[in-house]
């Protein structure tokens, strides 16, 4: 199959089958997201969702936030993977956006990047989550299903991965898709033994094709 033709593929199931598909993380406007998915990196909305009703109870606004210390940001977020150094950068955010952003989450990526604790993946989250642009945050579960289904080639880092996704999808899908391919790898694509027996799209998927369909009989 053509990789033009995969995308296709994609993008008429999954507009189909999920359509509204959205970010798993509970957050009431963009700068509760913004510290959710600070907050998630290697870590699962599950647990992000456990932590947050507290922290954004006792910090329901970025300049509460800046004026509060590391350790009692730890003490809201101890649960989470590397609660340290995302108390640190929470602390820092929070600063930097009260002092050089109003205490409004910026929408463009390079003032997004300039954040403590927001990378390039964050800043692709907020920028088409809150602002519906065509940005593409490329995590994990993007990074492995987009390869495995073929609509990647080649791509061995984030951004590479991003650049292909954003050239081949129409422009105003980009955003969802981004949701499509999380959910697909946080559910049915997993990373160790993906579920191909009941994943709905082996018929596009390059990884099914390699791996499980029978080889051509020899002719002799």
């Amino acid at each position: 199959m053509l990789k033009k033709d995969r995308y296709k593929a994609f993008v008429e199931y999954f507009s189909t089958h999920n359509p509204d598909a959205q970010t798993e993380l509970n957050y009431g406007n963009p700068y509760e997201l913004l510290v959710a998915v600070i907050l998630s990196a290697q870590c699962t909305d599950k647990r992000i969702n456990q932590v947050t009703p507290a922290l954004f109870e006792r910090f329901p606004e970025p300049e509460s936030l800046a004026a509060s210390s590391v350790e009692e940001i730890f003490s809201y977020i101890r649960s989470v993977s590397y609660p340290n150094n995302k108390a640190k950068h929470l602390l820092g955010m929070a600063q930097k956006l009260v002092a050089e952003f109003d205490s409004t989450v910026p929408e463009k990526i390079e003032d997004l990047v300039k954040l403590p604790g927001v990378g390039r993946k964050t800043a692709n989250v907020i920028s088409s989550v809150v602002y519906h642009n065509p940005a593409m945050a490329v995590d994990t579960h993007v990074f492995r299903v987009s390869n495995r289904l073929g609509l990647t080639s080649r791509a061995t880092t984030p951004l590479a991965v991003e650049k292909q996704l954003i050239k081949y999808l129409p422009k105003d899908t980009i955003a969802i898709a981004h949701h499509w391919l999380i959910l697909h790898g946080r559910y049915i694509c997993v990373a160790r033994k993906p579920k191909c027996e009941i994943c709905p799209i082996t018929y596009f998927c390059k990884y099914f094709e390699q791996k499980y369909k029978a080889k051509p009989v020899e002719k002799t």
